[in-house]
C-alpha cells in the first residue's frame, strides 16, 4: 500500500513554523510521506494566523479552496484564527476539523487515528473528529511545549521553543487573545533540548516564542526568575560548537546583561527588534512599553557590542490618530537606524482589541502608500547593508537544495556545486565551488562576499570543522 500523503501549509511567525514541523515530525513518525503544499494530499494541515486581517482572509480562502478541492479527506486547520474564529471556520466546509491554538498539541495523537483509518479504508474526516473529541476533551490544558520536532521537513536550522504566550496587551495586537499569558520551556527542560540538538547535528538553534524576551526560569532551582540573559550563559556553557539565533527582542527588555549575553561570538549577530513607529505619541496609542529613544540607545549598544549586526524592525503604519508628522518621525527613525531589514504592515483592525475602537482611522488608501514607502526605504539600506560587507568573510550554514553548476557552453556537469545558506548575521548567501562529494545540508562554510544584492554570493572558502 501507498504511504498516506500529508500536506501542511503555514501562515504567520517563525514560532508556527516551527510548530507545523513537530507536526509533520509526527505525521512522519506514523508512516505519512510529507508533500508539498500544492500538491494533493489525503490529509492537509493549515497552521493559521490572526495577527492581520489579510492573514485571516488568506486562511479562510486557502481553507476553503482545499475542502472544495479534496471533499473526501480531511482538512485539519489550527493555529491562532482557530482560536479566535473557531465556528466561522468550521462553517466553510464540512470535511474542515478545527483544533483551536490552545489544543494545538493534542494533535500529535491524530497521526496514529488517521494512519490507521486510511489503512482499513474508512472516513479520515470521521476518525479525525472521533481522535480530536477524544484529545480535546481530557481534562488539564494541553502542554504548549510538547510540539517537539524529531527531524525537520521544511527548515536546515533547529527551532528550540523556549516560550509562548504574552503578557503585553498592545492595543492592536490580538495574539495575547489566541495564545494566552505568557508561559517559559523550564530551564533544565531548554538547556537538555538544546544539548540533544547540538549532539544530533544541528549547527544553528534559533530560540522562538512568541516574546522571547519574556523567558523567565520557572520551578524549583530555577535561579530565582533568571532571565533571557542567564539563559543564553547557561546554553552556552552546556553546548560546544552550535550558535544560537534569537527571532526577536523587544526594546524593554534590552539592557546591560542581555547586550553582555548577545556579545558572545556564538550568538548570531541578527537583532529583530518590533520597534512600530518613531513617534511616541503613537507608541503611547499602541501601550508599547518603550519611547523612541530607548531604541535608539540599544541599537547603539547592540552595535557597540557586535561591530556590524543584521539589525530588523517591525513597523506598523497607519495606526489610528497616526500623522503625516508621525509618519515622518519613523522614515526618520528608519533611516537614522540604517536597519538592515524592515517588516512594514499597513494597520489592520482586529476584533477584540482596543485599537479596534480606536478613531480616527487613517485612510487605508494614506495606510497603504504610507506602507510602501516605509518598504522602499528598508530595501535601500538593505541593499547597502549587504554592499557593506562586500569583501568580507562570514560562515554560512548551508541549506538544502545544492545544486551542481554546468561551465559556459558545456553539456557535462561540472564537480563543482552551488548551495544558498545564511551568514551568522543573516545575509542571504550563494555559495561557489562547493566540493561535490560534500555533505551540504546543515554544514557551516567560511566563505568570503564577492557580491552583493538580493542573495550575496560568495567563493567556497573552507569548512569549519
Amino acid at each position: 500500500m501507498q504511504a498516506p500523503r500529508v500536506a501542511f501549509h503555514t501562515f504567520g511567525c517563525k514560532l508556527n513554523q516551527y510548530e507545523t514541523e513537530a507536526l509533520a515530525s509526527a505525521f512522519r513518525s506514523n508512516g505519512f510521506h510529507v508533500v508539498e503544499e500544492r500538491e494533493d494530499a489525503d490529509v492537509h494541515v493549515i497552521n493559521t494566523c490572526t495577527v492581520t486581517s489579510r492573514a485571516d482572509h488568506k486562511a479562510r480562502t486557502l481553507i476553503r479552496a482545499v475542502a472544495q478541492r479534496r471533499p473526501d479527506e480531511p482538512v485539519i486547520v489550527t493555529g491562532c484564527s482557530a482560536q479566535t474564529e473557531a465556528e466561522a471556520l468550521a462553517a466553510l466546509a464540512d470535511n474542515v476539523v478545527v483544533v483551536p491554538q490552545s489544543e494545538k498539541a493534542r494533535l500529535l495523537a491524530a497521526p496514529a487515528v488517521l494512519a490507521r483509518a486510511l489503512e482499513a479504508g474508512e472516513s479520515g474526516v470521521g476518525a479525525l473528529r472521533t481522535a480530536v473529541a477524544a484529545e480535546v476533551g481530557r481534562t488539564g490544558q494541553a502542554d504548549p511545549f510538547a510540539l517537539v520536532a524529531g527531524e525537520y521537513s521544511f527548515h536546515t536550522r533547529a527551532f528550540l521553543k523556549i516560550q509562548d504566550g504574552c503578557d503585553c496587551r498592545c492595543a492592536y495586537c490580538r495574539v495575547p487573545l489566541a495564545r494566552g499569558d505568557s508561559v517559559s520551556l523550564g530551564l533544565d527542560e531548554v538547556l537538555r533540548r538544546a544539548v540533544e540538538l547540538e549532539a544530533r547535528g544541528s549547527r544553528e538553534i534559533v530560540l522562538t516564542g512568541v516574546n522571547v524576551s519574556a523567558w523567565k526560569a520557572t520551578g524549583a532551582g530555577s535561579g530565582g526568575g533568571a532571565g533571557l540573559s542567564e539563559l543564553l550563559g547557561r546554553l552556552l556553557g552546556a553546548t560546544a560548537r552550535v550558535r544560537f539565533r534569537i527571532t526577536s527582542l523587544e526594546p524593554e527588555a534590552i539592557d546591560a546583561e542581555l547586550v553582555a549575553a548577545v556579545s558572545h561570538p556564538r550568538v548570531c549577530p541578527h537583532f529583530h527588534i518590533p520597534v512600530q513607529s518613531g513617534s511616541d505619541d503613537v507608541l503611547l496609542r499602541m501601550r508599547r512599553r518603550y519611547r523612541v529613544q530607548k531604541v535608539r540607545d540599544d541599537v547603539r549598544e547592540l552595535r557597540a557590542a557586535r561591530g556590524d549586526p543584521f539589525v530588523a524592525a517591525d513597523i506598523l503604519v497607519g495606526f489610528p490618530g497616526e500623522t503625516a508628522e508621525d509618519h515622518a518621525r519613523t522614515l526618520d527613525l528608519v533611516r537614522e537606524l540604517e536597519l538592515a531589514a524592515v517588516h512594514v504592515f499597513p494597520f489592520s483592525p482586529r476584533p477584540g482589541t482596543a485599537a479596534a475602537e480606536m478613531r480616527p482611522f487613517v485612510p487605508e488608501r494614506v495606510r497603504g502608500e504610507r506602507a510602501r514607502e516605509v518598504a522602499a526605504l528598508g530595501a535601500g539600506l538593505g541593499a547597502a547593508y549587504g554592499r557593506r560587507w562586500t569583501g568580507r568573510q562570514v560562515d554560512v550554514l548551508l541549506e538544502a537544495g545544492a545544486s551542481r553548476r554546468r561551465k559556459a557552453g558545456a553539456a557535462a556537469v561540472s564537480s563543482a556545486e552551488t548551495a544558498r545558506g545564511v551568514s551568522e548575521n543573516y545575509l542571504k548567501v550563494e555559495v561557489h565551488g562547493i566540493p561535490a562529494d560534500a555533505a551540504v545540508p546543515g554544514r557551516i562554510a567560511r566563505t568570503e562576499i564577492t557580491a552583493a544584492g538580493t542573495v550575496c554570493s560568495g567563493n567556497f572558502i573552507r569548512f569549519q570543522a
